[in-house]
């Protein structure tokens, strides 16, 4: 059973919602919002933002439902917003997590919308790729192996969450579709 969930997936459909509906701006500031409690709640455990990678959740939600437009404006607002209101993530940093967030987006909404199916793998293919890249950009900007490597370990349980915790949420979400009428 698990390994059928995992592999196999459930049909899937996308949204691809245009710049000029009303309900794209409602969706990005749903989820905006939500990458913002959510950081902020656990960033209440120490080190609770760099092992959980709170800040992506949503933008993997965002992205693989309702495509590469709900999901830029999202991966961008939500740091932007985050900084300037708690002072998360710090402002050295903001590049790097806009970089990972701006991936994540285009990478989950051509999964979704390639496969047009939700499954365990893909979700993780769509987090491991972000991060793997994310953390190679971040090697040639630091010059550091040892720095994006801590920071990919270190963030394991974080995309455990996203990837189980994004499939559960994206399964109560699969056949929820909208008039496109606003």
């Amino acid at each position: 059973m698990i390994s059928e969930i995992a592999l196999k997936g459930y049909y899937f459909r996308p949204e691809e919602i245009q710049l000029k509906k009303i309900k794209l701006y409602a969706f990005v500031l749903l989820f905006s919002a939500g990458n913002i409690l959510f950081p902020y709640l656990c960033h209440t455990i120490p080190n609770g933002g760099r092992i959980l990678l709170p800040l992506f959740f949503f933008t993997l939600i965002g992205s693989y439902k309702f495509g590469i437009k709900a999901g830029l404006l999202t991966a961008i607002i939500s740091p932007l917003l985050n900084n300037l209101l708690f002072g998360n993530p710090p402002a050295f940093m903001l590049a790097d997590i806009i970089i990972k967030s701006v991936l994540l987006a285009i990478i989950a909404s051509y999964i979704s919308r390639k496969t047009r199916k939700i499954s365990l793998v893909l979700l993780a293919a769509a987090v491991l790729s972000y991060q793997l890249v994310g953390g190679i950009g971040q090697w040639i900007v630091t010059g550091s192996i040892q720095n994006s490597y801590s920071s990919f370990v270190i963030g394991i349980p974080g995309m455990l969450i996203q990837v189980v915790l994004g499939f559960a949420l994206l399964l109560t979400l699969k056949d929820y579709e909208f008039k496109n009428d606003r």
